[in-house]
């Protein structure tokens, strides 16, 4: 459950990075079903930076039977999404991040409702929780934040590389009153950050990889008009505290 403290921080920030929320042997899990062949592996692609390097990302909408499902529903999620939204959501999407040692690319700075927009959500009142699988450092290319810019609304997008990118310009002038933020974290926190703030990363030139699951949910009063957009308008049935370690352990059973 998330402090007064932490809620406060995020209506401020944009932002909030919550240490502790999965386990050790919980992320352990997890790694090893974004390795396997799979979900994480059917849905890969790559998207590149303007530079030309890629990172790979696999991204779904539905909530599915397994460990991805259980963490997509877990209460130690779904609460702080909905404490922080002060309303009940639905599941917009998921995906798996994979920055590979040396040739991971970087990340543009954008907002989500950049380009969420798009799908006919009236209002950014969407929120997306990456959960750190490996320690997220500097030299690995930790997510980066300019604080306070959920407040400055919607900026235009276009393309930067191969992805979706902010008006650059008008970014700086944001970053130049506001600041950046590294979200250096290690492995098991979970930072929950709004559709509008502006956030990026750099690209991995160290040896170590840097991993992370993200889950994006949309408020229920913000339906996409049209019929369009992402995940089903339904509320969320969370799982069990501990389904995680349940999926693992009727795996290895068989």
């Amino acid at each position: 459950m998330l402090t007064l403290e932490q809620i406060q921080a995020y209506d401020r920030d944009g932002y909030v990075l919550v240490p502790d929320v999965f386990t050790p042997q919980e992320i352990e899990i997890m790694l090893a079903n974004v390795t396997k062949e799979g979900k994480a592996t059917k849905h890969q692609f790559d998207l590149k930076d303007a530079s030309g390097l890629a990172s790979k990302l696999a991204l779904w909408s539905d909530v599915s039977d397994d460990v991805f499902g259980a963490v997509t529903t877990s209460p130690r999620v779904v609460n702080g999404v909905r404490l922080l939204l002060r309303e009940e959501v639905y599941h917009w999407h998921s995906k798996v991040m994979l920055k590979e040692p040396r040739v991971g690319g970087a990340w543009e700075w954008h907002q989500d409702y950049g380009y969420w927009y798009g799908d006919g959500c009236l209002y950014p009142r969407m929120i997306s929780c990456m959960i750190a699988l490996d320690p997220a450092t500097k030299a690995n290319g930790c997510l980066k934040v300019v604080p306070g810019s959920h407040l400055l609304g919607r900026f235009d997008h276009g393309r930067v590389g191969g992805q979706a990118g902010a008006d650059q310009q008008r970014v700086q002038a944001a970053i130049d009153r506001l600041g950046v933020v590294y979200c250096e974290a290690p492995a098991g926190s979970a930072l929950f950050f709004h559709g509008n703030t502006f956030h990026s990363s750099e690209a991995n030139l160290s040896d170590q990889p840097r991993r992370a699951y993200i889950c994006c949910y949309n408020a229920l009063s913000n339906v996409p008009y049209g019929g369009g957009g992402h995940g089903r308008p339904v509320p969320i049935t969370m799982s069990p505290d501990d389904a995680i370690l349940r999926f693992a352990e009727a795996v290895a059973t068989g």
